[in-house]
């Protein structure tokens, strides 16, 4: 009997997390862009897996976009720039540095897909988003429920943006936050919590109401750098503190 690896954990379906290993290997660059694959026998060594478990778990890596199959020769980690998918292993957000760069580049594209959409948004986009936040900052609000409705505020500004690649990549960057908002909710004082989160949200909807681009985009910045400093996560708030925190 083959003694299973347990770096690959146990909760999860086994070629799911045999792809979630071998996906932090590339991410860490372990496995370099362009370098082969070991071969399924060799992986089935390393992990105390069957084969079938590793080509299932290679089929997600090709699915994810992480990996290229070539014919006769075996697969070959492809680089970010070749990827034809987004993927995020939500494993490596429990470390620091992963989720402020989430963060920093949720700041990016939501800051400026509110000023969008301040410019943009129709009267059908503006009830879309105040029922997302009536649902927040209603009787949801102390239950799970408004952590959807969160969620559904941001993917509906992205919306009226109009552009269908901003809802598409903001809809995704969403769900990788998921987890982050019930931390905050674990750790922070509650009442204080929401009240403060709904407070963000309703200034930012009104700078869209308004159609006010720059205060959409500045209630934005301050939402989600607030939203990081919940969890543990310090952004700057100026370039020049960006520039700062490089040197």
């Amino acid at each position: 009997m083959k003694q299973r690896l347990a770096a690959i954990g146990t909760v999860e379906a086994l070629p799911h997390r045999v792809a979630a290993f071998l996906s932090r290997e590339i991410e860490s660059g372990d496995l370099n862009p362009g370098s082969l694959l070991p071969t399924e026998q060799q992986l089935s060594e390393k992990f105390g897996v069957s084969r079938n478990v590793v080509r299932e778990a290679i089929a997600q890596l090709r699915a994810d976009g992480m990996v290229e199959a070539r014919q006769g020769i075996g697969s070959f980690v492809l680089a970010p720039e070749q990827r034809a998918a987004i993927r995020i292993d939500r494993e490596t957000l429990k470390e620091g540095q992963n989720m402020e760069r989430l963060f920093e580049l949720r700041c990016i594209l939501e800051a400026e897909s509110a000023a969008l959409a301040a410019e943009r948004r129709g009267q059908e986009h503006l009830d879309a988003i105040k029922a997302a936040l009536d649902r927040m900052s209603g009787e949801e609000r102390w239950e799970d429920g408004s952590i959807d409705a969160d969620l559904l505020f941001h993917r509906e500004i992205a919306r009226a943006t109009g552009n269908s690649y901003i809802h598409t990549f903001i809809s995704f960057v969403c769900e990788q936050i998921r987890r982050s908002i019930y931390y905050a909710r674990l750790t922070n004082p509650l009442h204080d919590l929401v009240e403060v989160n709904v407070g963000e949200h309703v200034r930012i909807y009104e700078a869209l109401v308004a159609g006010d681009p720059a205060a959409a985009e500045a209630a934005m910045r301050a939402h989600i750098i607030g939203a990081a400093d919940r969890v543990g996560v310090k952004l700057p708030t100026s370039r020049a503190q960006r520039a700062d925190g490089r040197k």
